[in-house]
């Protein structure tokens, strides 16, 4: 795949959709934007669609006539079962079935580092190992990965899950120095992701800044051509607590593995 044409955005308004918005204005053809928050265009380019990704045929009516779909929509963080069921794992499920009916050929979908939040901190993970969620929301992102797989598989779709890092405009806590995502790199990625070759059928990637302490392995330029320009490391002294080594048996999520995190949303 070369060039951009007409790029479809879900969850446009929030923070990794308002800098992805704004950085793939001037490359795309067009970008039609879709979020549950009223959004407003920006640029001659831009089309605004009101949606719930819950609305199947609403999804199928906004993205037609995309070339390639980025999706970010849905629920970002750690909440009761039936609620990122719906949100996540629904909500993905009609978009790649909108992208099937209408003949869009890549859809880049938002996965999160907290599939696999359970190994160690020192161990260098990677794409292909077994899922290891760290709570609700990671096992959301593991179904949303296996619906892009199935989409590939049976399908012919061309996916590619984004595990996505610590999104922040810098780094802010010891658990940043390996997991952050500088904005500058989220763009890098969802452009690499969104451009790579149509012979592309199906792949996993940590979307990651070139952090020195990362968790996770970089992508293989054959399966994903960006290389991350940013480190944490030039953050160090601005955060507390970044001189004490990490426990490399800790898991890498930290504190969202905690019991506590998860059992809050559980019933009582």
């Amino acid at each position: 795949m070369s060039g951009l044409g007409t790029v479809a955005v879900t969850g446009a308004a929030g923070n990794i959709g308002s800098v992805v918005r704004e950085a793939l204005r001037g490359e795309a053809e067009r970008l039609i934007l879709l979020d549950r928050v009223p959004l407003r265009p920006e640029a001659g380019n831009e089309e605004v669609h009101t949606v719930d990704l819950r609305d199947a045929a609403a999804v199928e009516a906004a993205l037609a006539g995309a070339d390639c779909v980025l999706h970010l929509g849905g629920v970002p963080d750690e909440a009761p079962l039936p609620v990122l069921l719906e949100a996540n794992v629904l909500g993905t499920h009609h978009v790649l079935e909108a992208a099937r009916r209408t003949g869009i050929e890549r859809v880049v979908l938002a996965s999160s580092n907290r599939a696999t939040g359970f190994y160690p901190a020192g161990h260098l993970t990677g794409p292909r190992e077994p899922a290891r969620p760290d709570g609700l929301y990671g096992v959301s992102k593991v179904a949303v990965e296996a619906l892009g797989q199935l989409y590939a598989d049976k399908f012919g779709l061309s996916v590619v899950c984004l595990r996505i890092g610590s999104f922040e405009d810098a780094p802010t806590e010891p658990r940043h120095l390996a997991t952050w995502l500088s904005p500058r790199d989220a763009i890098g990625f969802v452009r690499a992701a969104l451009t790579a070759p149509a012979s592309t059928r199906f792949a996993t990637v940590y979307a990651v800044s070139g952090n020195t302490r990362r968790f996770w392995e970089l992508p293989d330029p054959a399966v994903l051509d960006y290389v991350p320009v940013d480190d944490a490391e030039r953050h160090v002294g601005d955060i507390p607590g970044s001189d004490r080594p990490a426990d490399p048996a800790a898991p890498q999520a930290g504190s969202y593995a905690l019991p506590e995190f998860t059992l809050e949303h559980l019933r009582p």
